[in-house]
């Protein structure tokens, strides 16, 4: 069946660092495009950035823009997330999906404070 495993979530101080791998199987993952979306407590849930299946076209939300970098590895039907110089705003549980699917991951909390 179709699986989306997030990993790599935690906790991590103000300016520093994570990445995020989401873990794909069940669908033909090379032919989506790739999203992560993350929510915040009692916020609705945000577009952070998408990439195409060849990685030729990227997207951020400005929030992250110049901090975030997605990628994918299509060998390994795997998509990630580095988040770099992080914020205490950037605290929310990411999630990953296929584009205009249904498929989604469990989510992984990302909590950034001293």
């Amino acid at each position: 069946q179709v699986q989306l495993v997030e990993s790599g979530g935690g906790l991590a101080q103000p300016g520093g660092s994570l990445r995020l791998s989401c873990a794909a199987s069940g669908f033909a993952f090379t032919s989506y495009i790739m999203r992560w979306y993350r929510q915040a407590p009692g916020k609705e849930r945000e577009l952070v950035a998408s990439i195409t299946t060849t990685g030729s076209s990227i997207n951020y939300a400005d929030s992250v823009r110049g901090r975030f970098t997605i990628s994918r590895d299509n060998a390994k039907s795997t998509m990630f997330l580095q988040m770099n110089s992080l914020k205490p705003e950037d605290t929310a549980v990411y999630y990953c999906n296929a584009a205009y699917t249904a498929y989604w991951g469990q989510g992984t909390q990302v909590t950034v404070s001293s």
